[in-house]
């Protein structure tokens, strides 16, 4: 939507980042760390993060894969076992999709994903003994999926189809439609 930060649109009268913060915290999410770029400055000054921990990525033009790094460079940094990886414009994936994937967690070694389908979507979790092959993927405009797409085998995929609309908000027709029945 012309790099203008997504997570200052609003949908049903929060931001995107507000909800996103939202879901992981009613997801099961202890300790939430939001990446921003475009607008970092406004998220922050607007107090919508809800005690999330805002982590900045100036490189964020570069496309999501430098997000991604600094992500899961924060969450190594804070000692977590693992990241539980939601896209700010994709709300309609809610807190009863990340418990789901949340609960696939078992150990450093997890790879988990939201299935839509049998199709692979977000959000994604990622142990913490992938962190250093998910950061040397990540490069502009592509996070995990090429990392994940190699280990298929081993990504848990758990089915979110019933429970959340995995649809991105990449036009300001998409956000317009949201919420409005398919």
């Amino acid at each position: 939507m012309g790099g203008g930060g997504k997570a200052l649109l609003r949908v049903g009268g929060r931001t995107l980042v507000e909800r996103g913060v939202r879901a992981l915290r009613g997801g099961g999410c202890g300790h939430v760390i939001v990446v921003l770029g475009a607008r970092a400055a406004e998220v922050r000054r607007l107090g919508v993060l809800g005690g999330a921990v805002a982590v900045g990525n100036p490189a964020w033009e570069s496309g999501m894969g430098s997000s991604l790094r600094a992500g899961l460079d924060a969450v190594a940094a804070a000692g977590g076992g693992a990241a539980l990886v939601l896209l700010v414009d994709q709300p309609g994936v809610g807190a009863a999709a990340v418990a789901r994937v949340r609960g696939a967690y078992r150990s450093a070694g997890s790879l988990a994903a939201a299935g839509y389908g049998g199709r692979r979507g977000h959000p994604v979790l990622i142990g913490a003994g992938h962190f250093a092959g998910v950061r040397a993927a990540a490069h502009g405009d592509r996070g995990a999926r090429d990392y994940l797409r190699e280990r298929a085998a081993g990504v848990r995929l758990v089915e979110c189809g019933d429970i959340a609309d995995p649809a991105d908000l990449d036009t300001p027709g998409d956000l317009a439609a949201f919420g409005t029945p398919h």
